[in-house]
């Protein structure tokens, strides 16, 4: 990337240190991010070449200016543009994301931070010092908690906390794995979700637990403190940065549970049942605190337009589903036919992408698994901020988790026959389980839950193409399965 693709926004605020050289330091750091950005799991701009970087804000955690060993600590807000999008379009386009970084800055690293170095700039401010990902420094990492202790604000960040206690001094532990985001664990106490690629509004992990919380709903830990920044042009709704919540130690997600039940060929329907109704649960405490809303003819043959959009973009993409176009198409074309036959589903506001690894299941006190906890509300995060936050039927939610025991009795090929029982038992425990606490029975709704069952399946063929291919086969499965017209 050369220098002259390096972008400002009108005016970003810059740290005392940094102020003074505010175009050297765009440009000498310009080089390191171009290249380091692109290799980041959390990066969605995979496939897409990297033609620009403009600096949103910068704010110094820790003062980058000292000598010595001691460390420096630099929050940016970058934006990025693909190669080919030029500067007439305006800062914020659909085509640009915004992403948060945490750099280190230290004029000696320490070996065991050499795998997190960006590098060395040439030039400005930090000229010689070695830049790197500060989430892999303790020191750095433990400050974040203490800064989220202290409500105020620190140049264009914004901390804020509810009444719960954070203690402090706790030792700070990052997350490695295959994460859209980031995470760091403080001690067995809190545990920090950061936000790489951010947009205006409030992120849904933060509003949905909040009002779980003020809704007496103890599924879901409680957020302790978050942090936010004031958007780019100022006319619009901050930016949630990170949400720092209680750490549920000691408990397991339910892929792995699911997994090892596979494995020992163990029954898993009561986990399945307590789960729909710890999924009920939520489902009800939301739709009491946040708004609800009656989907007619014309809402739901827009969402059959929808769902047979994205089964064309997929089916342009991964070649194996084509044969299966026609098939899928049903499921969609009888979601619309209900609505024309004056059918009407419930929508509010839901998780968004739950599935058997956002779901954790807590020892009880003997030893024995007892409480199914919800986490992750932030919803699909390649999709607009907006849109995650659409009112939807419950059933998108309830797909997701039947689909997840498919996913989990297919990884597991040698359980054969046997993993297709187990699946089917699990989808209709979990059913019996939401009936009960719901009130609503989710296999009664036949129309809905096969087209959303069937959207997902499609989600997943162009996810797995994309990321996994050695998974394709999974929801291939399931695609020929659904385009026959059948079910579990």
């Amino acid at each position: 990337m050369s220098e002259s693709s390096v972008h400002r926004t009108a005016s970003p605020r810059l740290p005392p240190v940094l102020a003074p050289h505010g175009a050297v330091l765009l440009r000498s750091l310009n080089g390191l991010l171009a290249r380091w950005l692109p290799r980041q799991r959390w990066y969605a701009g995979k496939g897409r070449p990297l033609g620009s970087l403009t600096l949103v804000s910068a704010t110094e955690l820790l003062p980058c200016g000292t000598e010595g060993h001691t460390p420096g600590l630099l929050h940016l807000l970058v934006r990025t543009r693909p190669t080919g999008v030029g500067p007439q379009h305006p800062a914020g386009a659909p085509e640009d994301d915004c992403y948060q970084l945490l750099l280190g800055v230290r004029q000696v690293l320490p070996p065991a931070l050499a795998p997190a170095l960006l590098g060395r700039p040439t030039e400005g401010p930090l000229r010689g010092r070695a830049v790197y990902e500060a989430l892999h420094d303790q020191r750095l990492a433990a400050l974040l908690l203490e800064r989220l202790r202290t409500p105020g604000r620190l140049g264009d960040l914004r901390f804020e906390r509810t009444g719960s206690a954070i203690p402090s001094g706790l030792p700070a532990r990052a997350l490695d794995g295959d994460q859209t985001n980031s995470s760091v664990v403080y001690g067995e106490a809190h545990i920090l979700k950061l936000f790489r690629r951010v947009s205006p509004g409030v992120n849904p992990d933060l509003e949905l637990p909040l009002a779980l919380a003020s809704a007496g709903c103890s599924r879901v830990p409680p957020p302790s403190a978050w942090f936010e920044a004031d958007s780019p042009d100022g006319t619009t709704e901050p930016m949630t940065l990170g949400v720092l919540q209680p750490f549920l130690a000691g408990s397991t997600d339910g892929w792995q549970l699911a997994l090892k039940s596979l494995a020992l060929r163990t029954d898993f329907s009561g986990a399945a049942h307590s789960l729909g109704r710890a999924t009920a649960e939520v489902h009800t405490a939301l739709a009491g605190a946040l708004p609800t809303t009656v989907l007619h003819r014309p809402q739901l043959e827009q969402t059959a337009t929808d769902m047979s959009a994205r089964l064309s973009v997929a089916a342009a993409a991964v070649p194996a589903l084509r044969p299966y176009r026609a098939g899928l198409s049903r499921a969609f074309d009888a979601l619309a036919e209900h609505g024309r036959d004056g059918g009407t589903f419930t929508a509010q506001r839901l998780h968004g992408d739950l599935h058997l690894g956002q779901v954790l299941r807590t020892a009880g006190s003997e030893g024995r698994l007892s409480r199914w906890s919800l986490i992750d509300f932030e919803g699909e995060p390649a999709r607009p901020l907006a849109e995650r936050c659409l009112l939807q039927p419950p059933v998108r939610d309830i797909a997701g988790i039947l689909r997840s025991f498919d996913y989990a009795a297919c990884q597991n090929r040698a359980a054969g026959a046997w993993g297709d029982a187990w699946a089917r038992a699990s989808r209709h425990a979990f059913c019996r389980g939401y009936a009960e606490a719901g009130g609503t029975d989710p296999l009664a709704q036949p129309e809905l839950l096969r087209a959303f069952e069937t959207d997902k399946a499609v989600y997943e063929v162009l996810y797995e193409a994309r990321h996994r291919p050695a998974w394709l086969h999974i929801p291939m499965t399931a695609i020929r399965r659904l385009a026959a017209g059948a079910h579990r």
